[in-house]
């Protein structure tokens, strides 16, 4: 399952360097994280790395992008070009 950042974000800045995918960028009002590059850091970390260093905890999974972990392992795989 891809993750989201919700309206709670307070643009800290923290997150989107952390992100191994290059998913999150800046939205219009928030950070926002592409679903498609989402791997929740299945790949390259035990857990995500964004919610490790979110100060809010504004970065719940996406109900709207349900993958298991070979599913996000797959993704992972393709977008890194090992696949």
């Amino acid at each position: 399952m891809a993750l989201m950042i919700t309206d709670e974000c307070i643009n800290c800045d923290v997150c989107e360097p952390e992100c191994p995918n290059g998913a999150i960028s800046q939205g219009d009002e928030i950070y926002v994280i592409d679903p498609n590059k989402c791997t929740e850091c299945v790949g390259h970390y035990d857990t995500p790395q964004c919610v490790e260093v979110c100060p809010v905890d504004c970065i719940p999974k996406n109900p709207d992008h349900v993958e298991n972990k070979d599913q996000l392992y797959q993704k992972y795989l393709s977008l890194s070009g090992k696949k």
